[in-house]
């Protein structure tokens, strides 16, 4: 269980790809209380980006052929030194423009990269019948008020046609807690059995910054919920949540 809302995360899920499938090379391994993992990506795909989920789609999907003009790449580490804590560092780093078929190789296209960095933290604390979980990320994109006058976001045809402009900057952060009751219940321990009340909130906007001095201001979200995970036995779990989302 990664998650206690019955979606994913709802602000990572916007600003960045999930689930994030990418053709590459990974090199990974554990020392210790560490674990490593390097990884050498084809590209995101900057026709792709948007005003409402930012870098959501650069990747096309899993089915698609992949598009490996420009590469990227993502390093993450994670620490267990502390019992029941998990802490994570993650980032990417890639150029985007360009990196689409057809592609207007000798247009403004040409002429920019495209940077995309993201940097990110996240920790678990699973112990004393506590599941607590946060993370923080924070995107930067180069040559972001060029994106909207490229050749295949103009064309209506085109399905890369986007007509919004989209933001240098990204972020979503979050937190969330949950116990489980069925700790305290004798017969209900012993059968294995968990009830997880928990709770969550989450700030996100995939447009923070206001590209050419223009305003989206609906994706400036926060989201509250509340809900219970149910386990009858270890793998299976039942969900239920009531949220409140708005902008800000």
């Amino acid at each position: 269980m990664n998650f206690f809302t019955v979606y994913r995360p709802e602000g990572e899920n916007t600003v960045l790809p999930s689930t994030w499938h990418q053709t590459g090379v990974s090199f990974w391994g554990r020392t210790k209380g560490w674990r490593y993992e390097l990884q050498f990506l084809a590209g995101l795909n900057s026709d792709n980006f948007t005003n409402t989920g930012w870098i959501n789609k650069g990747p096309g999907t899993p089915t698609e052929g992949e598009i490996a003009i420009k590469y990227g790449t993502a390093l993450r580490i994670d620490n267990y030194c502390i019992k029941g804590l998990r802490i994570g560092l993650s980032g990417y780093y890639g150029h985007a423009i360009g990196n689409s078929y057809p592609n207007n190789k000798d247009g403004a296209e040409s002429k920019y990269k495209g940077v995309v960095a993201i940097g990110a933290i996240d920790f678990t604390y699973n112990n004393y019948n506590w599941i607590v979980r946060g993370q923080a990320d924070y995107g930067y994109l180069s040559d972001a008020k060029q994106l909207k006058y490229f050749t295949n976001r103009l064309n209506g045809l085109s399905p890369f046609h986007h007509s919004a402009f989209v933001s240098k900057n990204a972020f979503a952060y979050g937190i969330e807690a949950g116990y489980n009751v069925f700790s305290q219940i004798e017969k209900l321990r012993q059968s294995n059995q968990k009830m997880y009340l928990f709770g969550r909130y989450e700030h996100y906007n995939p447009y923070a910054s206001k590209t050419k001095n223009t305003s989206y201001d609906y994706t400036n979200v926060q989201r509250m919920a509340v809900g219970i995970n149910y386990y009858p036995v270890k793998q299976i779990v039942v969900k239920a949540e009531y949220h409140h989302r708005g902008s800000t």
